[in-house]
């Protein structure tokens, strides 16, 4: 049931959770638990990096057809390096207390690239159906 709720729903579970990373990255920096800057950088990096795995991952699952399947997944990657590169600017520039960073970037793209390394291996775990 969780596998076809994911499937079918993916475009739905995308947006909201789109939604929740704009959410979270919009919180001043006072919300935001505080560590030492080791833990951070490393914490801090993997938390981007996972959030856009997952935002990445159900964009790909959303598009079902095998009709120009490459073409439309590097799209889709795009499009999510694109919503982390807005969030950063964002961030740096309208975003009260936070700071935008090019690292914080760069761990977005890296977790939207591995989610297009891994999705065919998802689609199959899921048993998503491709048309």
């Amino acid at each position: 049931m969780l596998k076809q709720l994911v499937c079918n729903k993916s475009k739905l579970f995308a947006f909201f959770w789109a939604l929740i990373i704009f959410l979270l990255c919009s919180l001043p920096s006072k919300y935001i638990p505080e560590s030492n800057l080791l833990d951070l950088l490393s914490f801090d990096k993997l938390v981007h990096a996972s959030l856009f795995f997952v935002l990445t991952s159900l964009m790909l699952l959303s598009y079902k057809s095998k009709k120009k399947q490459l073409l439309a997944s590097i799209f889709l990657v795009n499009v999510a390096i694109m919503y982390g590169a807005i969030l950063e600017l964002l961030q740096a520039k309208f975003f009260s207390s936070r700071s935008g960073d090019w690292l914080d970037f760069i761990a977005n793209s890296i977790g939207s690239f591995m989610a297009l390394v891994f999705i065919n291996r998802i689609k199959l775990y899921l048993n998503c159906k491709v048309h």
